[in-house]
């Protein structure tokens, strides 16, 4: 017995048309488990409010600096951080504002 699709065909091709696979989908998927991790997000979080060096970083959120080090690695290898050299000095910043609007979407989702 065949299943018969209770959407219209213009819904149908929609969704087909809109529902991510592939690159698209696999580079969502990999922007989104940034999101997933507590130190990122506390990271995040404060780069979203103003760029930062990692003893910046680790001073004001209480983390150890070699765990802030290897989480804005992962971020920049995300390509969701990016460096910016102040002399010896390198100063980490989200890459445009769409991070902590996302962030502010999911406390706003939330109800807080």
């Amino acid at each position: 017995m065949s299943e018969t699709l209770l959407l219209d065909r213009r819904t149908q091709s929609l969704i087909e048309g809109c529902v991510p696979s592939g690159e698209v989908l696999s580079s969502l998927v990999k922007f989104f488990s940034v999101f997933s991790d507590a130190t990122r997000l506390r990271i995040l979080s404060a780069l979203s409010i103003s760029e930062m060096c990692v003893t910046d970083l680790s001073l004001v959120l209480g983390i150890n600096q070699t765990t802030v080090s290897h989480q804005l690695r992962y971020l920049k290898d995300a390509g969701i951080v990016e460096m910016q050299r102040h002399g010896k000095i390198i100063f980490y910043a989200t890459k445009g504002s769409i991070v902590g609007d996302v962030l502010l979407k999911g406390v706003e989702f939330l109800g807080f």
